[in-house]
């Protein structure tokens, strides 16, 4: 009885185990199916996104640190914390000086000032009472690219690998008065050295260390003067105007004062640096923006009558222009307003888009008069005062700023004068493992492609000049037609077209027709004249001044022989040649005159 019944229990005890495995199963399976399609809806939603893969760009696998990298990695959050790292050239006074001001007292970035004078800064730190953990003075004089360098060098050894957040291109010299060219340990005029070719070196040094920044952003100080799309920079003389750049094609070494080539004069000197800045943060933007995701931009903090940047400027001028500026134009910027503004760029949020050039207020406006007087200057304008943190705006740009043409001849011109070495601009590649297996096999397969297409360049040679076929070339491309077109394609060719049509289809037809001219034969670029300097196109510069010929006389003895030669040489290519005449070889090639000149 109690057997019965313990078999009847265990039986059953084990149809219940049944059953809630197979409910467990099915409840796991359809969990499993579940994680799989949200998977696969998350991946779908990604993919089909702008960015695609670009979250991935920062994945790295995990790495075995050293004890050497483990303790810098330690000095470098004993040194930084969770702080920003910003760079700032120039401020010992002015602008600068009120930018670090307000940097620091947020208590959310450890700045590096690049100074000429040291023991000036420091004097100037201790007035301030800069915060001195977070504020790190580094001598850097701009009249000389080797101390760019050694700047660049030493401040690389201060970061301890901690990315660059902000750089900001802030220093400057005005040196209107001066009637003759001042001139920098590079023999290069002083103005343009110091504003723009030591930042354009030392963004180059330093991009790259801004990559791993969460929001690096690049800053230029540019000016009103060089935006002549406005009465301060269109209205009065001279005007920015780089024009061709002569002056730095030709290497912008002493005597040549000027980007353009021309004369001397000191404020053109000043606004053709503010000029190239606000033109170099906007090609860099176009180069490396999106493969860096570092923003570039310039600036227009307003007009600071009152800054040392005038000191050159004569009594009476330091005096009455910033009267003028207040109560006359309305433009007038007090040192403190603009460090905000610069430093709002480098810490607003809105400030993180690249290609912009950023100013305050919104146009001159009229009715100063009465207003002004009231508010001692305080008239809302662009680049004026007031107006507070919500003012600011993308302003527009002059034709100048924005041609593109002369910002690239601007770009090659600077990297030669300062010899710049800038990073490849490339843009992020996905980590998909298929592409990166697929891109692995195919390498190599596309790089010997792309050399067949590039070992034929119809009409010219690889420095550009016309070809000019020789006999030897002439027979070699005779028998590469009737060896490699004519035998071999009448037979595997033909063989692997066949297999290709049913294995692809037809080309379609639009892919084989539109052309509009055919191609022309190699033999008439023969006797083509060297290329002019009045042409545009390459392919333009050939003229023909001879008929051009279709045929290769083979009755002629020599041009019959050399081709019989290339011909054995494609056919028995791990032949030996006889060493009798060709007329004594097993081989010959018997085709009448009239077939080669066909097969030409």
């Amino acid at each position: 009885f109690f057997s019965a019944k313990n078999t009847k229990q265990q039986h059953h005890h084990t149809q219940l185990l049944t059953h809630n495995h197979s409910r467990y199963t099915a409840y796991n399976t359809h969990l499993h199916f579940t994680m799989i399609r949200k998977s696969i809806a998350l991946l779908a939603l990604v993919v089909a996104s702008a960015d695609a893969f670009k979250f991935m760009s920062n994945w790295q696998p995990p790495k075995i640190l050293t004890d050497e990298q483990k303790v810098k990695m330690a000095d470098m959050e004993e040194r930084f914390g969770d702080k920003k790292l910003v760079v700032i050239t120039g401020c010992s006074s002015g602008l600068g000086r009120q930018t670090v001001k307000n940097l620091l007292a947020t208590n959310k970035y450890h700045v590096v000032g690049a100074v000429r004078d040291v023991e000036k800064m420091e004097a100037v730190a201790e007035i301030e009472e800069f915060d001195m953990d977070n504020f790190q003075i580094m001598e850097c004089e701009l009249n000389s690219f080797e101390s760019v360098e050694k700047f660049c060098n030493e401040l690389e050894e201060y970061q301890l690998g901690k990315p660059i957040d902000r750089l900001l291109c802030n220093a400057g010299v005005y040196q209107p008065s001066l009637p003759y060219a001042k001139w920098s340990v590079d023999g290069h005029e002083q103005t343009m050295q110091i504003n723009f070719l030591s930042h354009f070196l030392m963004v180059s040094k330093l991009i790259d260390r801004m990559r791993d920044a969460p929001d690096p952003r690049v800053v230029m100080v540019g000016s009103v003067t060089g935006n002549d799309n406005t009465v301060g920079g269109g209205g009065v003389y001279p005007i920015a105007d780089l024009k061709n750049l002569d002056g730095f094609k030709a290497g912008f070494n002493n005597p040549v004062a000027m980007a353009d080539g021309y004369g001397f004069i000191g404020a053109k000197a000043y606004k053709d640096s503010k000029l190239s800045l606000m033109m170099m943060s906007n090609f860099l933007h176009a180069k490396y923006n999106k493969n860096t995701g570092i923003a570039f931009s310039s600036i227009y903090p307003g007009c600071i009558a009152e800054t040392p940047l005038f000191r050159e400027k004569r009594a009476w001028f330091r005096k009455y222009f910033p009267i003028f500026m207040k109560y006359i134009t309305g433009g007038y910027v007090g040192v403190e307003e603009a460090g905000q503004r610069l430093f709002q760029v480098a810490h607003d949020p809105r400030c993180s888009k690249s290609g912009v050039y950023w100013s305050w207020n919104g146009g001159p406006r009229e009715g100063r008069g009465a207003a002004a007087l009231e508010k001692s200057g305080q008239i809302s304008g662009g680049g004026g005062a007031g107006g507070g943190w919500d003012s600011i705006y993308e302003n527009d740009q002059s034709d100048k700023v924005n041609n593109l043409e002369l910002c690239v001849d601007l770009f090659k011109t600077a990297t030669d004068i300062t010899g710049a070495q800038w990073p490849d601009a490339k843009t992020f590649t996905s980590p998909c493992p298929t592409l990166t297996v697929i891109s692995t096999i195919s390498e190599n397969m596309i790089a010997r492609e792309e050399l067949k297409r590039m070992a034929e360049r119809p009409g010219f040679n690889s420095d550009g000049t016309p070809i000019k076929l020789g006999k030897r070339r002439k027979a070699a491309l005779i028998a590469d037609k009737v060896i490699v077109k004519g035998v071999l394609g009448n037979t595997v060719g033909r063989v692997g077209k066949v297999a290709g049509r049913l294995l692809l289809g037809k080309v379609p037809e639009t892919a084989t027709t539109g052309s509009f001219q055919e191609e022309k034969p190699l033999e008439e670029e023969q006797n083509a004249t060297p290329p002019s300097k009045e042409t545009s196109s390459p392919v333009a510069e050939i003229e023909i001044t001879q008929p051009p010929t279709k045929t290769i006389d083979t009755v002629n003895r020599d041009d019959k022989s050399a081709l019989e030669e290339e011909i054995f040489d494609q056919v028995f290519a791990n032949g030996k040649k006889s060493d009798h005449s060709s007329k004594e070889k097993e081989w010959k090639v018997d085709v009448e005159e009239k077939e080669l000149a066909t097969a030409s």
